[in-house]
């Protein structure tokens, strides 16, 4: 699908890509709005928790929500995206990726950006579960690559499974975490980095044969998280293959349901290669957005609705 046109045209301030991303990360807060908590256990002996919020009446229509890097359900980005479709007529299903909940998960690994085998198991869950008709799934930043990767990994979809829509996606991850390493982004990568080392500190806790505090200690980056712990955790042989078998570029011809992704050009935590034109023009159920404007995850929008919400909204309702 050829590259959609965007009208997206913000206040002069939220036309800055930094302001953007840090008034909609640490400044917005979203009120009158309620969850509750659903744990799931899984195969492997961990746990998921998903927080659920409702329409006003009763629907057939439901939402998956996935955070990014080291957030949960309580997100600004992620409880806004849920009042406002409950506004409109859906219910919410927010996924709380493993050890984001509140609480360490019970296993060594934890989650990383291709985890789409979590997803999976949600999705069955809720089929199995729920009287839904029509499932649509929205992710931010790691969330979202964790859907199109689920969605172009060629397995079979559920008959209920409508359409998708992924904000702020680093498509390869290794061109991402280059620009996150550069020192335009270096209050972001570091703040990364101290969350997920206290995250590890946990871990270690609970498995101190399988990570040393001399391995901790030589984290510095965010990439040395992933060559220490991510990738050793999750079966790939260092963080370079860990990014390349993971990034959703790679499975975007083989999405097979209408998905939009909405990229913003000035969002400084993705490279070129995050912006697939080539994908989107050869592939006619992915939808690709690029507005000038926006930052990571930011979208800023009047009443308190970003423009990624509004947009998924009438996406879902197309």
């Amino acid at each position: 699908m050829p590259i959609t046109s965007s009208q997206y045209n913000p206040p002069f301030f939220f036309k800055n890509g930094h302001f953007s991303t840090i008034y909609a990360g640490i400044i917005r807060k979203i009120t009158d709005f309620t969850q509750k908590r659903e744990r799931i256990d899984l195969p492997d002996g961990d746990f998921l928790d998903l927080d659920w919020s409702f329409a006003n009446s009763k629907t057939n229509k439901l939402v998956t929500l996935i955070h990014g890097l080291e957030g949960n359900a309580q997100r600004a980005y992620i409880a806004g995206s849920a009042k406002a479709f409950n506004l409109n007529g859906f219910d919410v299903c927010a996924i709380n990726l493993r050890s984001c909940s509140g609480e360490t998960n019970r296993l060594f690994r934890s989650y990383h950006s291709g985890a789409s085998e979590d997803l999976a198991m949600v999705i069955k869950h809720l089929i199995a579960t729920r009287r839904y008709n029509r499932l649509y799934l929205k992710g931010f930043s790691l969330g979202g690559n964790i859907i199109l990767k689920y969605l172009g990994e060629g397995r079979t979809y559920p008959s209920e499974l409508t359409a998708a829509m992924a904000v702020s996606v680093p498509c390869d991850l290794y061109s991402a975490c280059k620009e996150l390493l550069k020192p335009n982004n270096i209050l972001y990568s570091q703040r990364f980095k101290k969350k997920l080392v206290l995250k590890l500190k946990q871990k270690q806790a609970i498995y101190p044969n399988l990570v040393s505090d001399k391995e901790i200690n030589q984290i510095k980056t965010v990439k040395d998280f992933d060559d220490i712990y991510t990738s050793r955790a999750h079966g790939f042989k260092d963080a370079l293959d860990y990014y390349k078998k993971c990034s959703s570029l790679q499975f975007l011809p083989e999405i097979k349901i209408p998905t939009l992704l909405l990229n913003a050009l000035n969002d400084s935590f993705l490279g070129p290669e995050c912006y697939p034109v080539k994908e989107a023009e050869q592939n006619t159920n992915l939808y690709l957005e690029l507005p000038k404007y926006g930052g990571h995850v930011g979208f800023y929008g009047s009443s308190n609705y970003t423009y990624s919400e509004n947009q998924s909204i009438n996406f879902f309702n197309h």
